[in-house]
């Protein structure tokens, strides 16, 4: 039998990403699909992948209150910042407990919710029903630098670029087309919400200095690390290929990664390692689609891992 999902905010284009992904889980079905712009069309006219589940289904508009009456097994927020606790609010007040998982920033510094980036805060999941997602440049940075935290010396440096499906559909500068033509649009270079999440979260200093280009999806890092001792690259390539072995969302390459072969993947490719002459400061290149292991697959996995499946079930990843 399969596990009803709902979602809230499923016009983006992070939920649209999840409803292709959940039409080809072969164990979740979509219990509703919320859309105040869409309320009343059919889902299958939009996201024509989905026809072969439900035809019929059409997005809806309900209430906060209204949620939790709608019996979904989980429920995403793919919510702007700041909007998802009235959602929750209105869990809690009505006493229904599904699975849920928010999309946003609003509760990946809460204790309460598990922060649910699997390769690693895994060992840290323990049924909880509310789970945090990682933020899409968050997860490329700590990805990037978890397997040095240990020889870290000095705050970590990252500077970020992404394509504008990152700033929304809501209009503005950052995701005007016009506007970033010829363009790299600087942004937030101080005190940026992923700065504090990752700092937060691997327990160490990161300065994140973001920018906004022209193409549509994926982003890159690269992250300048200064180490407490001395490695040569092919120890510390070897270092990298330890920490992620047997980790099939996370691929290490000698080379460094493009964010043109990233897009519409699922996985985070990890790179470019270029050393220091004294072996002390390495600079690294990680790039992950950012609809996708930045919010949409990366919500997929924790699905899979609240209702006790597969963590990979549903996600088709490409050869290495």
């Amino acid at each position: 039998m399969a596990e009803s999902i709902g979602i809230v905010g499923a016009r983006g284009h992070v939920g649209a990403d999840l409803i292709r992904l959940i039409a080809a889980h072969p164990r979740f079905k979509l219990a509703f699909v919320s859309s105040r712009e869409l309320a009343g069309q059919k889902l299958a006219d939009h996201i024509p992948q989905y026809a072969a589940k439900n035809p019929d289904l059409r997005y809806s508009s309900p209430s906060h209150e209204e949620l939790p009456g709608l019996g979904a097994d989980a429920v995403v927020l793919a919510l702007p910042n700041g909007k998802a606790a009235d959602c929750v609010v209105a869990f809690d007040a009505a006493g229904a407990d599904p699975v849920l998982i928010d999309l946003s920033a609003d509760y990946r510094f809460d204790d309460h919710w598990y922060y649910g980036l699997p390769e690693l805060t895994r060992a840290g999941y323990h049924g909880q029903r509310r789970i945090s997602n990682p933020g899409c440049y968050a997860s490329a940075m700590q990805l990037a630098i978890a397997p040095l935290l240990n020889v870290l010396e000095g705050p970590v440096q990252c500077f970020g670029v992404s394509g504008y499906s990152g700033a929304g559909t809501s209009p503005s500068d950052k995701n005007d087309p016009e506007k970033l033509r010829d363009n790299l649009m600087p942004y937030a270079l101080t005190g940026h919400m992923h700065e504090r999440e990752v700092t937060r979260h691997l327990g160490h200093p990161v300065e994140f200095m973001p920018h906004v280009a022209a193409h549509f999806r994926g982003l890159t890092i690269t992250s300048n690390l200064h180490l407490s001792r001395r490695f040569d690259r092919e120890e510390l390539v070897e270092h990298y290929h330890r920490h992620y072995d047997g980790e099939p969302m996370v691929r290490v390459l000698d080379e460094a990664p493009w964010v043109s072969r990233i897009a519409g993947k699922h996985h985070v490719d990890i790179g470019g390692f270029t050393m220091s002459e004294d072996g002390r400061r390495v600079v690294v290149v990680s790039t992950l689609d950012n609809l996708l292991k930045g919010a949409a697959t990366q919500a997929l996995q924790n699905l899979n891992v609240a209702f006790g499946f597969d963590e990979l079930t549903g996600i088709e990843i490409d050869p290495a």
